[in-house]
C-alpha cells in the first residue's frame, strides 16, 4: 500500500498541524501507512506544544508528493497544496463549511464543532484505540487553540469533553494554566514582520463573486499590534500585491476575548453594515468577536451581499 500524506490547511495553526499528527497516527493503526506534513512552519505557539510533548515538527510541503492524500481542518482546494487537482483524496475530517466535490466516493467526516481535533478523539473513541500521552497533548493543544481555552461561541459540550478527558491522558494537571500558557507562547508579536503578522494565520475566501483575505492574529495588548508605524500600509499593500478585492486583518485579545479589525476594500460600507461599527482611519471595533469562522466570515458574507 502506498503512503499517504495527511495535512492541514496552508498557513497553518495548532490545530492544522497537531490533528494532522493525530489523524497520521489513528491511520496507521487502522492500517494505513501515513506521514503527517504541514503546509508550512509552525508558528510559535504550535513550537511551544511540540516542544512541550516532545513531538518533531512535520515535513514542510508546498506540493503533495504522493498519489493520494488525507486532508484535516480543511477541505478547500485554495487552501490546500498546489498541486490539488492533480492528487486523490481519499479522507476528510474537517469542522469547518463543505466546498469540496469529488468524483469518487470518499470517507468524509465533519462535524460543527470547536477543532478537528475534537472529531479525532471521538474517532479513537469508536475505534477503541488508545490515544497515546504526547499525540494527546498535542489534540489537547489544538482544542485550546481553536477554541481561546473555551471561551469561543464555536466551543461545543463535545470539545469541553475531550478537553478533560485528553488533558488527563496527556497528564496536564491544569489544563487552564497550560493552555493560557500555550496562548501566551503565541502572542509575542514583536519579533515577527508585518507580513508575519498580516500573513501568519490567514485564509482566502469568496464572498459573492468578491476575493477575500481574513487574517487574525492573538495578543495581550490589541495597541502593540495596532501601534506598529508601517501595519496598516503593509495591509494595503499586501491586497494590491495579492490581487484580493478586500483584506482584513483581525487583532484579536486572548485575555478579554475582543477584537480590532484593519480593513482594506472596494467598500467600507460592507465591512461596517457586517459588524455594526464605523471605520476609523481603516480600523473597527469589534467587542466580543474572537471566532473567524463562526463571527468573522459569516458576518462579513451578509455584509457583502
Amino acid at each position: 500500500m502506498n503512503k499517504q500524506l495527511v495535512f492541514g490547511h496552508a498557513n497553518p495553526d495548532t490545530d492544522a498541524i497537531g490533528t494532522a499528527i493525530a489523524a497520521a497516527e489513528y491511520f496507521k493503526r487502522r492500517g494505513i501507512e501515513t506521514e503527517a506534513v504541514a503546509l508550512g512552519n509552525p508558528n510559535d505557539e504550535t513550537r511551544f506544544a511540540l516542544n512541550y510533548f516532545h513531538l518533531k515538527c512535520p515535513r514542510v510541503i508546498n506540493k503533495a508528493d504522493t498519489e493520494e492524500v488525507i486532508l484535516v481542518d480543511h477541505n478547500e482546494a485554495k487552501q490546500s497544496v498546489s498541486n490539488f487537482n492533480d492528487i486523490k483524496v481519499t479522507h476528510v475530517i474537517d469542522h469547518h463549511k463543505i466546498n469540496f466535490q469529488t468524483t469518487d466516493p470518499i470517507y468524509y467526516y465533519a462535524k460543527p464543532v470547536g477543532c478537528t481535533s475534537t472529531i479525532l478523539f471521538e474517532l479513537y473513541q469508536n475505534a477503541h484505540l488508545e490515544i497515546p500521552s504526547p499525540i494527546a497533548g498535542i489534540m489537547l493543544s489544538a482544542i485550546i487553540s481553536d477554541t481561546l481555552l473555551l471561551k469561543s461561541p464555536t466551543t461545543t459540550d463535545e470539545d469541553r469533553q475531550a478537553v478533560e478527558a485528553l488533558a488527563k491522558i496527556a497528564e496536564v494537571s491544569d489544563y487552564k494554566k497550560y493552555g493560557l500558557t500555550m496562548l501566551k507562547a503565541g502572542t509575542n508579536v514583536d519579533k515577527h514582520s508585518d507580513h508575519e503578522i498580516i500573513d501568519g494565520d490567514a485564509k482566502s475566501f469568496e464572498m459573492n463573486g468578491r476575493k477575500v483575505r481574513i487574517g487574525q492574529v492573538n495578543t495581550v495588548d490589541v495597541n502593540d499590534v495596532l501601534s506598529r508605524s508601517s501595519l496598516k500600509d503593509n495591509v494595503k499593500k499586501e491586497m494590491i500585491d495579492k490581487g484580493y478585492d478586500d483584506i482584513l486583518l483581525v487583532v484579536t485579545n486572548i485575555i478579554d476575548s475582543n477584537s480590532k479589525g484593519i480593513f482594506y476594500g472596494k467598500d467600507e460600507s460592507a465591512v461596517e453594515k457586517a459588524f455594526n461599527a464605523k471605520l476609523i482611519d481603516h480600523v473597527i471595533d469589534l467587542p466580543g468577536i474572537v471566532s473567524r469562522k463562526k463571527q468573522i466570515v459569516p458576518n462579513l458574507t451578509k455584509g457583502m451581499e
